[in-house]
């Protein structure tokens, strides 16, 4: 593996004991008791999922994972943490859903997992921490059956360069990759307190016009796009919570922060 991503790994690894303790972020008490950790807006646009069969990339522990479970699919997450996939095992017995869990890098899945999925879904900051769409998008139709369908909620690449000074959004960042971003900090969005034993990570920046040529590239159809004036965290401090859970930029409701995409394999 390339060794940025083997510090991320580290990272995610230590991240997994960090987030099981964060109840905002990820309500494993509520979760045990039969909730659901997927949004109204993958709810919707995915559509029905019973008996169908779900791949979830980058599935972290597994949440997600088994509430398209829940929903009927049957299940497979995978990700490239040993400390996560091993929670997600353990989740699953706990609550009675049963998944399969692959630890594997991304772009090493096509040699660890077989079959074909009728839907492969990712969400919610994922995309930053792959250095090449290219083969991203290959993995993606490589595992979906014809007729099948990709799915992704994301962060919008805008809100990638966007920072805050004096209470206002600065663009200080490049829209566009412009190779590995190297940083070293404590804290994660769960926990921007947090003092963390590995604090260097490598992110990568993504515009949109990368990830749907990634996806047209492998040869799927790209379906629809929408894009969203919130996201799902505290971004940026000036962000507030909303009644909905969403956060948004206070009277800035023309910036995208989220988008979503669907696409389908002929």
């Amino acid at each position: 593996m390339d060794a940025r991503l083997e510090t991320n790994r580290a990272l995610w690894d230590e991240l997994v004991s960090l987030h099981v303790r964060t109840p905002h972020a990820y309500d494993l008490e509520s979760f045990r008791a039969g909730s659901s950790t997927l949004k109204a807006i993958e709810v919707e646009e995915v559509g029905d999922v019973q008996g169908r069969r779900l791949l979830h990339l980058q599935c972290h522990f597994g949440m997600d994972t088994l509430s398209w479970a829940r929903r009927g699919a049957q299940v497979v997450g995978a990700d490239f943490s040993a400390q996560a996939i091993a929670l997600a095992r353990r989740l699953s017995e706990e609550v009675g859903v049963p998944a399969r869990f692959v630890c594997s890098d991304l772009y090493e899945l096509p040699k660890r997992l077989d079959g074909e999925f009728d839907v492969v879904f990712t969400s919610y900051g994922v995309l930053c921490w792959l250095p090449d769409l290219v083969r991203w998008g290959e993995v993606i139709a490589h595992f979906l059956a014809p007729g099948g369908l990709f799915y992704i909620v994301e962060q919008h690449p805008v809100g990638g360069m966007l920072s805050e000074r004096g209470g206002e959004l600065v663009a200080s960042g490049s829209y566009f990759d412009s190779g590995a971003i190297e940083e070293t900090k404590d804290g994660s969005y769960a926990d921007r307190n947090a003092v963390l034993e590995n604090k260097t990570s490598y992110e990568w920046q993504h515009p949109l016009s990368d990830i749907i040529n990634a996806l047209t590239r492998a040869g799927l159809r790209v379906e629809f796009l929408h894009e969203f004036p919130f996201c799902m965290f505290q971004w940026l401090p000036l962000m507030v919570r909303g009644e909905d859970g969403w956060y948004r930029v206070p009277g800035r409701e023309n910036v995208p922060l989220l988008f979503s995409l669907k696409a389908s394999k002929g």
